[in-house]
């Protein structure tokens, strides 16, 4: 299986990159991971969708290969980041201008959502990328994980997972690999 991981900060020392590090270790040998690197990608515009952008053609590539999408991301305003909203736009849109089913890279492909944050712990970023996800016809995984950061994090940017949050998220591993 073949998983490719959404980071939603692009942020060094990210605490979603330090909990999708996490991850990666719990599926080594169980799942080949892959990291999206998309921060390249432009904003969508239609005025420059086709011909398809080489970096917009590489994501989709990278999406249409994966067996699944694990996001990892922060909640910004009660919302997802920018970022990550660019990211499923272009994926939502046609890969072809003249393909009469629209297929786009998303449709029908397994999404996972992982969210660290404060007390809130990235419900509404969640609630939200559900909702789009669902709208762009891709197979959002149950369970979904919130955590909340360790209080010495947003002093020093170490992120230390306790036992629960790690079972939280050693379920989320099983819940994949089914």
């Amino acid at each position: 299986m073949k998983v490719l991981f959404v980071v939603g900060s692009l942020r060094r020392e990210s605490f979603n990159k330090q909990v999708a590090e996490h991850v990666e270790q719990e599926l080594r040998g169980k799942a080949e991971v892959e990291w999206l690197h998309y921060e390249d990608v432009p904003f969508m515009n239609q005025d420059i969708e086709f011909p398809t952008p080489a970096n917009v053609a590489r994501v989709r590539r990278q999406v249409m290969e994966a067996d699944a999408l694990w996001v990892f991301t922060p909640e910004y305003n009660y919302s997802y980041p920018a970022l990550v909203k660019n990211l499923f736009d272009w994926l939502s849109r046609p890969m072809r201008a003249d393909d009469p089913t629209r297929a786009t890279a998303i449709q029908g492909k397994r999404v996972l959502l992982t969210g660290m944050g404060g007390k809130n712990q990235t419900a509404d970023c969640r609630q939200k990328l559900t909702s789009m996800l669902d709208f762009l016809q891709a197979d959002v995984v149950e369970p979904q994980v919130g955590l909340m950061a360790n209080v010495e994090a947003w002093a020093d940017n170490s992120v230390v997972l306790d036992e629960e949050q790690k079972d939280l998220l050693a379920v989320q591993v099983e819940a994949l690999l089914k």
